[in-house]
């Protein structure tokens, strides 16, 4: 049995205010025609080159309130996932954008820290496998880009010694 989670101080709790409200408007602020939310996060994804790492900047704040809340490594781990994996798709034009939208990385990392405060050992675990299937899945990748390469490189040169 784990212990109970100790109560933040009065200035934790603000910080965690702080975030959530800083996720709002990154995330959910506007609310457009239909009901559909997005916030400054997908506006900002908007102006080429510049706006999904402007975002991605004012995310990497949530991340670092997050550590100075005593969030485990896996939590933050993940949390960075989050905001890359954001800021990466993002940079696609229109289809990241629309992403950007709809993956909402700062209100999915404020519910990690809050998961993180109440059960600190079980968000612990489960960001331990987040962050193992996410290096696994690299490594898949890596390995069919690898594949990938040397089929090439062999098919060319077979190509190459042809002619």
């Amino acid at each position: 049995m784990s212990p109970l989670p100790a109560p933040l101080s009065s200035a934790d709790s603000a910080t965690l205010e702080q975030v959530r409200r800083l996720a709002r408007q990154l995330d959910t602020s506007i609310r457009l025609p239909g009901g559909l939310r997005i916030g400054w996060d997908a506006v900002l994804g908007l102006v080429p080159a510049v706006g999904d790492w402007a975002g991605a900047l004012l995310s990497s704040y949530i991340v670092l309130q997050a550590a100075r809340l005593g969030a485990s490594r896996e939590v933050l781990l993940r949390m960075v996932g989050n905001v890359a994996v954001e800021a990466l798709v993002g940079a696609v034009p229109f289809l990241g954008d629309v992403f950007d939208a709809a993956w909402r990385a700062n209100v999915r990392n404020v519910r990690l820290l809050e998961n993180h405060l109440a059960a600190p050992t079980a968000t612990q675990r489960a960001s331990q496998a987040w962050v193992l299937g996410v290096v696994l899945l690299l490594v898949a990748l890596m390995a069919l880009a690898m594949t990938l390469a040397v089929l090439t490189w062999s098919a060319l040169a077979s190509w190459v010694s042809q002619t």
